[in-house]
């Protein structure tokens, strides 16, 4: 058969994966959804091979076999070293001519912006920060966790959350609603009794995320322990935007900031008012915006940006996914 697309665009989390199959006129001949994309758990193949269904069933709908270039922004592409290893393991499949892996935060960035230059800032289950020139120069971090000095991010706001409530209820610390809000939400009458249920496995570790909007609700009813949580939270997003900004030199022209993933989409009034402030304080030209397109179009973006495709097919490609 023929090859009428010209990209496979790949945007794989560690939740869900979402794939577009994308003409060189911009027009989305398929996508795909799929599981999650977690090559520290499974092992690069096995992640790859699950990633394949979800390929195959796009491929299908869209009539192709192959394409011009992949591009592909994966989770856990945290190291540049770990970008080359998931690059050779999609080349072997022989989905396109050319390949190109970045972090899935790239894709949070060009899916918010007309051209590729920016910062975006990510906060979900982690926290990440990328910025990019048009010349291709990148700024990053490694987003390793606390290993890579980072703070924030779902589950890293739900730990803070426990350690404050568990010192509050026994005296170690200051007294905080979370100490009662926290065990409540999952209908237990104190953090003593969510700590053994935490520790003995009779609650999941995964279902610690639902903590951290019991954390917000807490803030926003005038909790100063959770308010406080939130304000660094504040912090650290504008820190990690500020550092990028400085990187790539940006912080002397009108230059977007994108804030993406749940906890930075959610709303949340004094985490977007902190960030805000922040910024403006320390990089008045920043113009700061919340993303809520659909990460798999920047990377398809990014991978018309390869193939050199112009202002209206990206704009086809965008009206696709409702982000005209």
């Amino acid at each position: 058969m023929g090859l009428t697309a010209s990209v496979l665009a790949i945007d794989a989390g560690n939740s869900k994966t979402d794939v577009a199959v994308v003409a060189a006129d911009g027009e989305v001949l398929a996508t795909a959804r799929g599981g999650g994309f977690r090559p520290p758990a499974d092992g690069v193949e096995a992640a790859v091979d699950a990633l394949a269904d979800t390929v195959t069933r796009a491929y299908s709908a869209a009539g192709v076999t192959s394409v011009a270039h992949v591009s592909a922004c994966l989770a856990n592409a945290d190291l540049p070293v770990e970008e080359e290893q998931l690059a050779a393991a999609l080349r072997a499949r022989a989905w396109g001519t050319s390949v190109d892996v970045r972090n899935d935060t790239f894709a949070i960035l060009r899916a918010g912006v007309a051209e590729p230059r920016g910062v975006a800032v990510v906060c979900g289950a982690g926290i990440n920060c990328v910025g990019m020139r048009p010349d291709g120069e990148t700024a990053r971090f490694p987003a390793l966790g606390r290993l890579s000095g980072d703070w924030g991010g779902g589950w890293g706001l739900a730990e803070e959350a426990l350690w404050h409530a568990a010192r509050a209820e026994d005296g170690r610390g200051e007294a905080t609603a979370l100490a009662h809000a926290l065990p409540a939400h999952f209908g237990l009458p104190t953090m003593y009794a969510l700590i053994e249920a935490l520790h003995l496995g009779r609650l999941p570790d995964a279902r610690r995320h639902e903590l951290t909007p019991v954390l917000f609700a807490t803030a926003s009813a005038g909790d100063e322990v959770a308010r406080t949580i939130v304000d660094r939270l504040a912090r650290e997003v504008a820190t990690m935007a500020l550092v990028a900004l400085t990187r790539l030199d940006l912080l002397v022209d009108e230059t977007p900031v994108l804030l993406g993933g749940g906890v930075l989409t959610a709303g949340h009034g004094q985490l977007d008012d902190g960030v805000r402030t922040l910024l403006a304080e320390k990089a008045p030209k920043a113009v700061v915006r919340v993303v809520r397109a659909r990460p798999v179009l920047g990377a398809a973006l990014l991978g018309m940006d390869r193939l050199g495709a112009g202002a209206e097919a990206q704009k086809r490609a965008r009206s696709h996914f409702g982000a005209g």
